[in-house]
């Protein structure tokens, strides 16, 4: 029977310990800063333009007249349930007015011509400082109306 021994010093420990806590803080961070859903390239668009708005929409898949208007609106510091029930829908699509709360932004509105066979559909981009942070799709009207997120047209 063999014994195997092992002298450490206390620098040794240390350095160990050291190793050991590093490592720990690198898997930690890393696990917090990933959490398994896939980035939405939504998220990273530029809409400072006019241009880069209508070069978006018709990535989707979407034929328009032109800007029908814009608006400016401040993101209310809390959400009541209709704020809270948008920002689901933006959720869906990879974004998030959580942290957009109080700050001004842009709604530029789109008269959407080839969503299925309605014509009073329209579509708006939600922008601050340039760059995409939330969008949709709605019928106002009060026999068809619907608001979901702005996603790939399937119906051309």
């Amino acid at each position: 029977m063999q014994i195997v021994t092992f002298k450490l010093r206390p620098k040794q420990i240390f350095g160990a310990i050291l190793a050991i806590t590093g490592i720990t803080v690198i898997i930690l961070t890393f696990v917090s800063n990933h959490n398994g859903k896939p980035v939405d390239a939504a998220t990273f668009v530029s809409c400072s333009t006019e241009e880069e708005r209508k070069a978006y929409l018709t990535s989707l898949g979407y034929t328009f007249e032109k800007e029908e208007h814009s608006k400016n609106i401040v993101i209310p510091s809390e959400f009541n349930d209709v704020y809270k029930d948008y920002n689901n829908i933006q959720k869906q699509q990879g974004f998030n007015l959580e942290k957009y709360k109080g700050k001004s932004a842009v709604i530029y509105t789109y008269n959407i011509t080839n969503y299925k066979n309605n014509k009073n559909v329209i579509a708006d981009l939600l922008v601050e400082n340039g760059v995409l942070i939330g969008a949709d799709l709605c019928d106002p009207s009060a026999e068809d109306g619907f608001l979901i997120a702005l996603e790939k047209n399937g119906k051309t």
